[in-house]
């Protein structure tokens, strides 16, 4: 097996992957390896030891700063992180003599306002981000890519779109549509949901699926080479909202809530991952119904037992 070490563990993707390396879902391709003392990515020395720690044959890098209003309001700590840290990450690992192969996880932020008529994206088309967030996961990407073709160690890019799986945080669209649902099966609150702009279409991919994606790309990606991972559906927000609240057979009203309107939205956005199906044979196997049913279900849980 390939020792595998992964920054941003203990996230929400972070604990899936650990999660699908211990039942055995990476095909036991896979040894994951965990520095023994804390790691951070704007301290080199804390680096130096997570590496001499694990001497990892593959790294995923996954720690970040994702939440775009928190980019927003404080852009300069999502820069540090997202640009500065993934720098000193390479540079650490070029220290530590580390000659394997390393994923770097951007977002489909990257590409900006896409026109209806170029959907869906593909990874051909010109970067144009509109916000901090995704300024620097594609100064980040550039990067990675950069360093892939001048270093001794090969980075291949991921470029996800909007994930979903239970044990999300509520701050993400469906997490929080799910956690207001299930507070209302439960009654926790009264029954309104609160929801920003919902006329949306959004490309939603099971944070399992997408985890199976990583795993995939570590093996058969080539550096420097960007991948979109997502569903390649367009899916509406709304439709979602209203799914999760059929499947929890629960009565209530939506009304939307200023505050949570973000800026310069995007209308209508939607991924091929044709080039990561041909590059290493994959595509989504979780349906948005079992996907929805699995979050409503941990949100209940959560609720009930803390």
């Amino acid at each position: 097996m390939k020792r595998l070490w992964v920054t941003g563990l203990d996230g929400f993707v972070g604990r899936v992957v650990q999660e699908s390396i211990e039942r055995g879902e990476a095909g036991n391709r896979f040894q994951l390896v965990v520095p023994n003392t804390a790691m951070d990515l704007l301290d080199p020395a804390s680096l130096d030891r997570a590496i001499s720690d694990t001497r990892p044959d593959f790294v995923l890098h996954l720690a970040g700063q994702s939440f775009v209003p928190t980019a927003i309001s404080d852009p300069r700590a999502t820069y540090n992180v997202n640009f500065w840290g993934t720098l000193n990450l390479l540079e650490a690992l070029e220290r530590g003599g580390f000659n394997g192969r390393m994923l770097y996880v951007g977002s489909g932020e990257v590409y900006g306002l896409v026109e209806a008529t170029d959907l869906p994206v593909a990874e051909t088309r010109a970067l144009k981000p509109r916000n901090p967030y995704a300024v620097s996961k594609a100064a980040a990407e550039l990067l990675c890519g950069q360093w892939s073709q001048a270093h001794g160690f090969e980075v291949v890019l991921a470029r996800p779109f909007n994930h979903v799986g239970p044990g999300q945080a509520d701050w993400f669209v469906v997490s929080d549509f799910a956690k207001q649902v299930a507070e209302i099966k439960l009654g926790l609150r009264e029954p309104v949901i609160y929801v920003g702009a919902i006329d949306v279409t959004r490309d939603f991919t099971d944070v399992r699926d997408v985890v199976r994606a990583y795993f995939m790309l570590l093996e058969n990606g080539e550096g420097a080479e960007a991948y979109n991972v997502c569903s390649g559906l367009e899916q509406s927000v709304r439709t979602i909202l209203e799914r999760l609240i059929a499947l929890a057979a629960v009565e209530c009203r939506i009304e939307q809530q200023s505050g949570r309107l973000r800026p310069s939205e995007q209308k209508r956005m939607c991924g091929s991952f044709s080039k990561l199906n041909r590059r290493a044979g994959w595509h989504p196997e979780i349906e948005m119904d079992r996907s929805l049913r699995d979050v409503l279900a941990h949100w209940e849980s959560k609720l009930k037992h803390g």
